[in-house]
């Protein structure tokens, strides 16, 4: 991935109650990329529908935005995997339900059956607004895994097109490699000392990475480090939540099974009670 990972767009255009806004930020987005656009609307073309796009989208007519409509019938999707790949969409918005009941958990939203099989980065968003409201803080996560540092790298560039002024890269570090039971005062020492020297060698793995990003991407922006012991997805996720952050930003996934919807971990715990805006990264 590059530092200009988005050329192209999607989104899916269902015409329902939050279609206006969904569109809206969508465009501002494709805006703010540099992007072209794609909406995706599983059905026919009518009249209604081409009149009705166009409107929503006019105020972006003065701002020169780039967009194509694609009408295509099927299962959504199955449609809307099919286009991200025969248009070579960088970058998937959809529109997602904060909270899903058990049942749908196992059986899978639309939203969350297209993020499982994405082959491109999918951007879930929870609360669309017609009017913009900045993003301000952006949460990412810093677990060491071979995709994290350009995920890392992506934070920083959406960070700065999106004018946030703060980045909290979240180290979730499993519980396990405290590898003491803590049963009186010296045991707790020695958990606390090495917890110390887990935070020391994260922190210093994520300031190399942030190293070698361009500062004109950096410059502005509060960097904060923050590990957490906890187990990984739910820990980013509370925390995402409790510092009111307005996008989370994440790996995704190398592989996704049955058995990982049945005993969830990572992403999982994200998909099923989203916090904020998620923007999972391929």
């Amino acid at each position: 991935m590059s530092l200009q990972p988005f050329k192209s767009i999607g989104i899916g255009a269902a015409f329902s109650p939050n279609l206006k806004a969904n569109l809206h930020e969508a465009a501002r987005l494709s805006l703010f990329f540099k992007s072209k656009l794609f909406l995706i609307h599983v059905g026919e073309v009518s009249d209604d529908k081409v009149k009705m796009l166009k409107i929503f989208l006019k105020p972006f007519e003065k701002d020169n935005l780039d967009y194509e409509v694609v009408y295509k019938s099927g299962n959504p999707v199955d449609v809307i995997l099919s286009t991200t790949e025969e248009k070579n969409i960088d970058l998937l918005i959809l529109g997602a339900v904060q909270r899903e009941r058990f049942l749908k958990y196992y059986v899978g939203s639309i939203a969350r059956k297209i993020t499982r099989k994405a082959k491109c980065s999918v951007l879930l968003l929870i609360k669309p607004s017609v009017e913009r409201i900045a993003c301000e803080h952006i949460v990412v996560n810093g677990l060491k895994d071979p995709k994290t540092e350009q995920t890392i790298k992506a934070a920083f560039y959406v960070a700065k097109q999106l004018e946030a002024d703060k980045i909290t890269i979240v180290e979730e570090i499993k519980q396990e490699q405290v590898s003491v039971k803590v049963d009186d005062d010296k045991s707790l020492r020695k958990a606390n000392i090495i917890k110390e020297r887990i935070r020391l060698r994260e922190n210093s793995r994520i300031k190399d990475i942030i190293g070698h990003i361009p500062e004109k991407y950096t410059k502005n922006i509060v960097t904060k480090l923050q590990p957490i012991f906890g187990k990984q997805g739910y820990s980013i996720g509370h925390y995402a939540q409790i510092s009111r952050a307005d996008l989370l930003v994440m790996n995704a996934p190398s592989k996704m099974t049955f058995w990982d919807r049945l005993f969830p971990h990572d992403i999982e715990h994200i998909l099923t009670e989203l916090p904020t805006d998620v923007l999972i990264l391929q």
